[in-house]
């Protein structure tokens, strides 16, 4: 006997329990992503209007990354329902690239992992979310189509002209300093960006011309007196000389703030050469008093993040949702716990948390809840995570799995069909006993493994001759009782599910 003879049977088109991850599963995609959520739903999601802070802690399965898909589809609705009130999302789930970078700044011992955790700061974690936001927010201006962030490409063109001379220059500002897609050359995206912007360089310009004005001065100061001798005293060379004073002078200068951009900027991958090149188009005026990465310290982010959100709120994007994920899976990580803490720790900050403007969606794994509660007075005084939203355990229960279930046999039923788990089930199995089963196994991600399982077993005892519609209870409880098992086993280390 075949599953898809089992499942035709009882009106489902396909198997609604073969996917275990959210990224994959198109069944979650296409309708449980918009009708089934899990109970602390409202509390974690909040109102787009007033971004707000969630701290969630889930175990492996419980469906982090379905909520971190669910937020994106759900705030990508709220923008197209309010063009001049929408949220920027950044999704901060891929650390894979910022630790690289970052481990490339330690030499020697300093380099292993352990120790390069430790060096991570609030102002790292700052750099890598300015650096997605500025990134995706170019790729928009720019109509990238290959973007660094698929919802790059999800409304118009933001309405650049609106935008004042001094929100352009901290623009501008922002590119030089964060933007990293791959699109394109560096270089050209920041030039492209400042010609869409009709930012002009030309009064930068003035040092170079200085030399020019002063040759072609001497020239006809000593053609016109008839002094040609002058050539042969240093004086015409000395007043050139000091004509390309202020021209180096301005070199030296952006030269030093690039190189404390590119040294402090520890996550990301700075070019100097870029960075004076870029700095060199601004006048002393433009960047006098400007906040610039180039000190460990978060006051010059906060200030960048303040000019990022008043640009924005001028785009017609009035808030800004970060998506924090997947902290388990760098493979610098790779699923130490006292690694995990001290990547994510630094980003627990009540004054990032409770920036106005901005919301925290921070998913992370459930043995985390352990440091937290061993942490001192000093931490929670300024994580302040009894403000945050804290969902301390993605619970599910028996009652929502059964009508988690029952909500994915919905989204694979044929027409006219609605088909229930209790359907699959024989009557032996009575409700209670379901539900008890449903509580052990805890988490969707055990739930989907094990009605997979158990409708494989249940058609490997039968023939195509004499098909069954219905799992025994025999079945259901070997099943279950091999499944927890080797539950048991994996969440011991010791084994796999």
């Amino acid at each position: 006997m075949k599953i898809q003879q089992l499942l035709d049977h009882h009106g489902i088109v396909a198997n609604p329990f073969s996917d275990e991850d959210a990224q994959t599963d198109l069944v979650f995609k296409g309708y449980c992503i918009t009708h089934t959520y899990h109970p602390a739903w409202d509390k974690i999601y909040g109102n787009p209007a007033e971004p707000a802070t969630a701290v969630v802690f889930g175990e492996k399965g419980s469906g982090k990354t379905a909520l971190r898909l669910q937020i994106v589809r759900h705030l990508a609705d709220y923008n197209a329902d309010h063009p001049d009130a929408r949220s920027l999302v950044v999704e901060y789930a891929d650390f894979n690239p910022f630790l690289d970078r970052f481990r490339e700044r330690f030499h020697g011992r300093r380099r292993k992992i352990e120790r390069v955790l430790g060096h991570v700061k609030l102002w790292d974690h700052m750099d890598a979310i300015l650096s997605l936001a500025v990134t995706q927010l170019v790729d928009r201006i720019l109509e990238v189509r290959q973007a660094s962030h698929p919802a790059a490409c999800d409304a118009a063109p933001p309405a650049i002209v609106s935008l004042d001379h001094a929100q352009v220059r901290d623009l501008l500002l922002l590119a030089a300093c964060y933007d990293r897609s791959t699109a394109g050359s560096s270089d050209d995206r920041w030039d492209r960006l400042r010609q869409k912007l009709r930012h002009s360089t030309w009064r930068t310009k003035w040092d170079l011309a200085l030399p020019a004005l002063v040759v072609v001065a001497a020239v006809g100061l000593m053609g016109g007196l008839a002094h040609w001798d002058w050539l042969r005293t240093p004086w015409p060379y000395v007043v050139l000389a000091a004509s390309l004073l202020p021209r180096l002078w301005r070199c030296l200068k952006a030269c030093y703030q690039a190189r404390g951009i590119a040294r402090h900027t520890r996550v990301l991958n700075q070019s100097r050469r870029r960075l004076r090149r870029i700095l060199m188009q601004f006048s002393d005026r433009q960047l006098s008093g400007q906040p610039l990465p180039r000190a460990q310290r978060t006051d010059d982010r906060y200030g960048l993040l303040g000019k990022l959100q008043s640009v924005l709120e001028t785009l017609g994007l009035t808030g800004i949702i970060v998506l924090v994920d997947r902290v388990d899976e760098p493979y610098l990580i790779n699923g130490s716990v006292e690694l995990m803490r001290a990547l994510v720790w630094p980003l627990l900050d009540n004054k990032l948390l409770r920036h106005p403007g901005v919301g925290l969606k921070v998913l992370l794994p459930s043995e985390l809840t352990d440091f937290v509660d061993r942490e001192t007075s000093d931490f929670h005084q300024r994580a302040r995570l009894d403000k945050q939203n804290l969902v301390r355990s993605l619970q599910w229960t028996g009652e929502s799995l059964l009508d988690l279930a029952d909500a994915r046999l919905t989204a694979c039923a044929a027409d006219g069909r609605t088909p229930r788990l209790r359907d699959l089930l024989d009557e032996t199995i009575s409700d209670t006993r379901l539900l008890d089963a449903m509580r052990s196994l805890r988490v969707p991600r055990h739930l989907f493994k094990f009605l997979y399982q158990a409708m494989v077993a249940h058609t490997n005892a039968h023939t195509d001759a004499q098909p069954v519609w219905r799992i025994s209870s025999d079945v259901f409880e070997s099943t279950l009782a091999l499944y927890q098992r080797d539950q048991t086993a994996f969440e011991r280390g010791m084994g796999t599910v």
